[in-house]
């Protein structure tokens, strides 16, 4: 990667983002964001809390305006939550300003990989966790695919396999 370039990762909430994010990011010797993370910094609360008390629109609003400022960075890798890419706004400001990596995942990982955690408020408190997967993936996997440069399976390659695909295929 001569150039500085940003690396944006989207995909499902349990597709690897933040983890891989952070791998690929140190090794790129690049400056790493969780557009999640930054939301909780900037609000003093954690997702869940914003959620409740401000409900999807205004945790989207405030995603929608930290994806913003964070992708006029250069030399970044963002991994970005699962939902931001439901604003047309986001989506085109991550095409125009970076490389849109895709993690995908099965619905069966993603429910491995979340079902312990409680600081998802999409499934948190569900009582059928797959059908919310499933509902969200139905409407968002066709978004992702639609901004994606780069489409990269995680289900069932290490995170090192995964980080080595995308620099791979960025440096193409």
């Amino acid at each position: 990667m001569a150039e500085k370039r940003n690396i944006f990762l989207i995909g499902p909430m349990g597709a690897g983002k933040s983890t891989i994010g952070r791998q690929l990011a140190r090794q790129l010797h690049l400056e790493f964001f969780d557009s999640d993370q930054e939301i909780e910094r900037r609000t003093g609360a954690d997702i869940a809390w914003v959620f409740e008390l401000e409900g999807e629109e205004g945790f989207r609003t405030r995603e929608e305006k930290v994806i913003e400022e964070l992708t006029e960075n250069t030399g970044i890798v963002l991994a970005t939550g699962g939902g931001s890419i439901m604003s047309k706004e986001s989506r085109n400001r991550l095409s125009a300003r970076g490389v849109v990596v895709y993690l995908q995942t099965t619905i069966e990982k993603q429910l491995a990989r979340t079902q312990r955690d409680k600081r998802r408020p999409l499934i948190a408190d569900a009582d059928d966790p797959r059908a919310v997967l499933e509902n969200l993936a139905a409407i968002r996997n066709p978004l992702y695919e639609e901004i994606a440069d780069i489409i990269i399976r995680t289900d069932d390659q290490s995170t090192k396999v995964v980080i080595d695909q995308i620099i791979e295929q960025v440096d193409r």
